[in-house]
C-alpha cells in the first residue's frame, strides 16, 4: 500500500508487464494497493485504473 498515487501507478505499470495479465489500481481508505483483476471482488475497494500489459492504462469509470 502506497500514500504517493504516482508510486502506485508506476508499481502497477510494473505488475502488470511482469505477470503479463490485467492488475487494478485501488484505493482503500487513504492509500492506494493493487491487485491481478481476477482477485478482486466486487464492491471490496474502489478501482481506479485497469492495467492491462498489452493496452495499457484505463480508467475504470
Amino acid at each position: 500500500m502506497s500514500h504517493n498515487l504516482e508510486l502506485a501507478q508506476r508499481h502497477a505499470w510494473n505488475l502488470a508487464r511482469t505477470l503479463m495479465t490485467t492488475v487494478i489500481l485501488f484505493r482503500s481508505n487513504d492509500e492506494f494497493g493493487v491487485l491481478p483483476a481476477d482477485e478482486l471482488y466486487d464492491g471490496e475497494v474502489a478501482p481506479l485504473y485497469e492495467y492491462d500489459p498489452f493496452t495499457g492504462a484505463s480508467p475504470v469509470h
